[in-house]
């Protein structure tokens, strides 16, 4: 008898056509037969004796022709039943179905997914990052965005002698990104090589104490954000409320006031088209406003566009914690306005922050300390996340590393991650030179110094690869071990860059200067909050914990879809727990904690914002920050019950740990926050019983939605 003749090629459901592949037939087999059985063994055996009969039947069906997929699976579905795996033919039918339902909300989404991306990724990327056309059609896929990213960032090589072709470096920047191994800030996936070409998320905008200075840096703001960066303000050198106005002999309207400005410009800009601005906010403890500053977003509604933050110094601190006054200066004049008790100052602080989540902390002398370039100016404000202190007019273009595909056969790929640390420093110094800057100013002090920070994303889902609770003492022993490695080996990389480009050109007037430490860029590393990016990247938000292991997220202008951690979906399906009852019932709690059914040394890996405690929140923060050049980007989330005390005890730790800053946030203290448990159209605490539910942007630590820049 001939030997049968089996299809050589496959037509994919989109009209492509592949080779025919009888391993991917064993392997989904394999899968739903593994979901059933729980025993590997056998379900290979199963999948190797149903494939065959599969095969047959596709060479006597098709020969040589060329087989749709469809028709492949419903062969599969019928040899299942015909040699009585029925349970096993209900596993597969209920994978295809699940298939087929994603396929038609992507579908709906009238775009080409070329990478196989999750139903949510594919919305932001339509959203924000694809291309369109005039007719606000998108013209490109996510492999294509990728591409263009890739080529536009490669041409810096150009400029410069390298060893590997800029072909070369366009396809290693690719592959990173294609990869989900890397990713840049959101301006750059959206602009670069496009006639906007502005690539930096994070700036510093001077507001001086005139009215030319002051609505100068307002049409500064406005044209940042309408190219899709995030501006910093400190208001600190505007005269306070009251004071003289020289020229006309009136009174001054104080900061504040002159903020709402600010606020409600940013509100009617859309950033390139695709989101509405971010700011921050900051005024120094010792201005005379302060108190007015303090409660400024208590009113619900009120500077809905701003993070705020106190610019707080360690004179203040050491006066709070003997219960001393404490002076207030008028900027205008350098001289002391009044003395007020700095514990009362701070109580308010503290109060506001537990009603609201504002004001933050800014520890500018400890910014100061580490500034490195001293010689230039002092730091007195950040980006809109706080993860940036920058001079006036700089600015920064941020990428981070996706830690959790950096572990392979459950332990740190040590070698695969100074490789992307290399490429990662390289690509932002060349974004540098391909930038589009603004404003001119804002290209000569960004080339002067030429800061970059490269970041990361996906750490808690690390630690559960690696089987480590976050939080623990081994969590934090490795995020110091990790930090302090991609430190080292991003300034090896800028040193390397400065043997082929040269120093940044404000090197002597550096602290690297005195070290003899030729580097091609000032800064080389920041902890962002990542946001929509690690959506793209399929990870978990910078370095904060899981907001929830199960969960439903609002897509599609109110469609609903339930999200499961894909390392909690594996564990699940392996371990034979796996159900959609716990899915759910994972959902409703938020965390694993009183979930039946789930393993104990499972419950104990998968840890969630809520079972962090502040203290651990903290010193994960601490750590990152001890070899972090910047600064760094964290929520410390607290569950509804949390005092007053609690959030004066995070402030005052942070400042002893050395934090350059500090966010706090009480689950519910805002109306529009992005995380809930209001499923059902019922308001309800973090304990509640309603399912976790999220919007499609979110990912990860601030649940206002405010910080997913």
């Amino acid at each position: 008898m001939g030997k049968s003749i089996l299809p050589k090629k496959v037509k994919k459901r989109d009209g492509t056509i592949v080779r025919f592949n009888k391993r991917k037939i064993e392997r989904a087999i394999e899968k739903a037969a593994f979901e059933v059985l729980q025993d590997k063994a056998v379900a290979c055996d199963v999948s190797q004796a149903v494939a065959s009969l599969v095969t047959d039947k596709l060479a006597l069906l098709y020969g040589n022709r060329t087989a749709g997929v469809e028709s492949v699976q419903d062969i599969v579905e019928m040899a299942l039943m015909s040699e009585g795996y029925s349970h096993i033919a209900k596993s597969y039918i209920l994978y295809r179905e699940t298939r087929r339902e994603i396929r038609r909300v992507k579908s709906a989404l009238d775009l080409k997914d070329d990478l196989k991306l999750p139903v949510n990724t594919m919305e932001v990327l339509k959203k924000r990052y694809l291309l369109k056309d005039d007719n606000r059609r998108i013209v490109e896929t996510p492999s294509e965005l990728f591409r263009r990213v890739a080529s536009a960032v490669a041409g810096a090589e150009k400029k410069f002698r390298t060893k590997k072709s800029v072909r070369e470096w366009e396809e290693d920047f690719y592959q990173m990104m294609r990869s989900l191994e890397f990713m840049p800030n959101s301006p750059t996936l959206m602009n670069a090589g496009t006639s906007l070409g502005q690539l930096s998320a994070c700036f510093v905008i001077p507001v001086e104490d005139s009215m030319e200075g002051i609505f100068r840096a307002l049409k500064d703001m406005a044209t940042i954000h309408q190219t899709g960066g995030g501006t910093g303000f400190s208001f600190s050198d505007l005269r306070p409320k009251g004071d003289m106005v020289s020229s006309t002999k009136g009174e001054a309207s104080g900061p504040v006031s002159f903020m709402s400005i600010f606020d409600r410009a940013t509100g009617v800009i859309v950033q390139g088209g695709r989101r509405r601005g971010a700011n921050i906010g900051i005024l120094r403890c010792d201005h005379p406003d302060i108190v007015e500053f303090i409660g400024a977003k208590i009113e619900q509604g009120r500077f809905p566009n701003f993070n705020l933050s106190v610019g707080i110094t360690d004179a203040f601190m050491d006066a709070v914690k003997k219960n001393r006054d404490f002076g207030l200066v008028n900027p205008r004049t350098g001289e002391k306005a009044r003395r007020v008790k700095a514990r009362a100052v701070f109580d308010l602080l503290v109060n506001a922050a537990w009603r609201t989540g504002d004001p933050g902390l800014v520890f500018l002398d400890e910014i100061n300390r580490k500034n490195p370039t001293p010689g230039v100016e002092r730091i007195k404000a950040t980006n809109p996340c706080g993860e940036l202190p920058l001079l006036p007019y700089e600015s920064c273009n941020l990428a981070s590393i996706n830690l959790a595909r950096m572990v392979r056969k459950n332990s740190l790929d040590w070698q695969k991650l100074e490789q992307n640390i290399k490429r990662g420093i390289r690509f932002l110094d060349n974004v540098i030179e391909v930038n589009r800057f603004p404003l001119e100013q804002i290209k000569r002090i960004t080339s002067a110094n030429r800061k970059v920070g490269l970041g990361v994303m996906g750490f808690a889902d690390m630690l559960i690869k690696l089987g480590i609770p976050y939080g623990s003492k081994r969590s934090i022993d490795l995020a110091g071990r990790l930090m302090r490695f991609i430190h080292k080996e991003s300034l090896n990389a800028s040193a390397a860059l400065a043997g082929e480009r040269g120093v940044f050109p404000n090197f002597k007037r550096s602290v690297y200067a005195k070290k003899n430490l030729r580097i091609r860029n000032a800064t080389v590393n920041t902890i962002a909050p990542t946001g929509t990016i690690s959506i793209i990247a399929g990870c978990s938000s910078g370095i904060e914990p899981l907001f929830g292991v199960s969960f439903v997220r609002n897509v599609l202008s109110g469609a609903k879809l339930l999200e499961i951690n894909p390392v909690f979906e594996k564990a699940a399906r392996e371990r034979g727990f796996y159900s959609e009852e716990i899915l759910a019932d994972v959902a409703r709690h938020g965390s694993l904690g009183g979930v039946k059914g789930v393993p104990e040394d499972i419950r104990r890996v998968f840890v969630t914002a809520f079972d962090v405690t502040p203290g651990e929140h903290l010193q994960v923060q601490a750590v990152f920050q001890r070899y972090t050049d910047n600064s760094v980007s964290k929520t410390i989330n607290l569950p509804p019950d949390a005092t007053v005390e609690d959030v004066r005890n995070i402030y005052m730790t942070a400042h002893r740990l050395k934090c350059k800053g500090i966010t706090v946030y009480r689950y519910g203290t805002k109306e529009d926050q992005v995380l809930s448990f209001d499923y059902g159209d019922k308001r309800r605490s973090a304990s509640g019983g309603d399912m976790l539910i999220t919007g499609a942007e979110y990912s990860g630590g601030c649940v206002t939605g405010s910080c997913a820049f």
